[in-house]
């Protein structure tokens, strides 16, 4: 296993908000333990959930840059029966795609938005 010598006046590493979540988003793949995850990037584990923590404030905080644009209903067919069903596609801008029915509230829409973006 490679080791890393830090060496200088500064000793600490600096991880960009990308490398994190490409890190975190490690955890449970394949079977991976945050322990795996943690040795396999010379990290604590304390690390990787201060940085989970984090992350979760930060969505949890409202976000002014979130706005909601006007859409219309689409009719989709259920997935289970052979009804028709009212339904909204939201295509992120990673690709990613939410489907909801009803009428959710647009804080929990939001929140929805921000978690499926960042993981």
């Amino acid at each position: 296993m490679a080791q890393e010598i830090l060496i200088g006046v500064e000793r600490r590493r600096r991880w960009s908000d990308e490398r994190k979540l490409a890190i975190l988003a490690e955890v449970g793949v394949d079977g991976a333990s945050v322990s795996d995850v943690a040795r396999r990037h010379d990290l604590t584990r304390q690390h990787l959930y201060q940085w989970r923590t984090s992350f979760r404030h930060r969505l949890s905080s409202p976000d002014q840059s979130v706005a909601f644009v006007p859409v219309a209903a689409v009719k989709t067919p259920a997935l289970v029966s052979g009804d028709d069903n009212e339904g909204l596609a939201i295509m992120l801008r990673n690709g990613r795609s939410i489907r909801v029915s009803g009428h959710p509230a647009e804080e929990f829409l939001a929140k929805i938005i921000r978690i499926s973006e960042t993981a």
